[in-house]
């Protein structure tokens, strides 16, 4: 099994929208209220307004498994309010919508995406990659302990989102593949020359 990564287009948006769907029921199933309306979640069109502005930003990934598509993360410099402080965010990329098939659950495609979000912050020169996760779901906390994050902190009661429990992994402790790192690189560059 190969998982990489590439660059998603504005095409994706409905498979991602499929993705966190689909996520969502499975969480409502289990007796979470992640992601849902009720559990004071975006609503679906509201997250696929965020993320096509994530897509037009160039940052958003798609995982794909053996040529097929398996799940997507988004990775930026930029976070919901009061989670993280500025200096906090001037050191650090931070992960959003993250986001399994559940075809692939299990396989480690999440581990393989939040290295790649290592390896963009690495690239920028970042010494951390940040992320919130829903307060409530320790089942995810416990799988970002696994994939090498430490909780920083739960953020405080003046931060109004479901979304308070604050994880973050240095970039160094990855070992990265140095063909990857290129190939990211390569695609940053010809990004960014196209955006010039």
């Amino acid at each position: 099994m190969t998982t990489v990564l590439r660059q998603a287009t504005f095409g994706d948006l409905g498979l991602i929208c499929r993705l966190r769907v689909q996520r969502t029921a499975w969480l409502t199933a289990r007796g979470s209220d992640q992601w849902t309306v009720a559990g004071r979640g975006l609503p679906i069109e509201i997250f696929a307004r965020t993320v096509g502005r994530s897509l037009d930003a160039g940052e958003t990934w798609i995982a794909e498994v053996d040529g097929g598509p398996a799940g997507t993360i988004t990775v930026n410099e930029r976070a919901d309010p009061g989670l993280w402080s500025p200096w906090e965010l001037t050191d650090a990329v931070i992960v959003h919508f993250m986001i399994v098939d559940l075809r692939f659950a299990g396989q480690r495609v999440g581990h393989r995406m939040l290295e790649h979000a290592g390896m963009l912050a690495h690239l920028h020169h970042r010494a951390w990659v940040r992320l919130d996760a829903w307060t409530t779901n320790t089942d995810l906390h416990d799988y970002y302990h696994r994939a090498g994050f430490q909780l920083a902190r739960i953020a405080g009661p003046l931060t109004s989102g479901p979304s308070r429990a604050l994880f973050e992994r240095r970039t160094d402790t990855w070992k990265f593949d140095q063909a990857a790192l290129q190939e990211i690189e390569t695609l940053s560059s010809a990004k960014q020359q196209l955006i010039s």
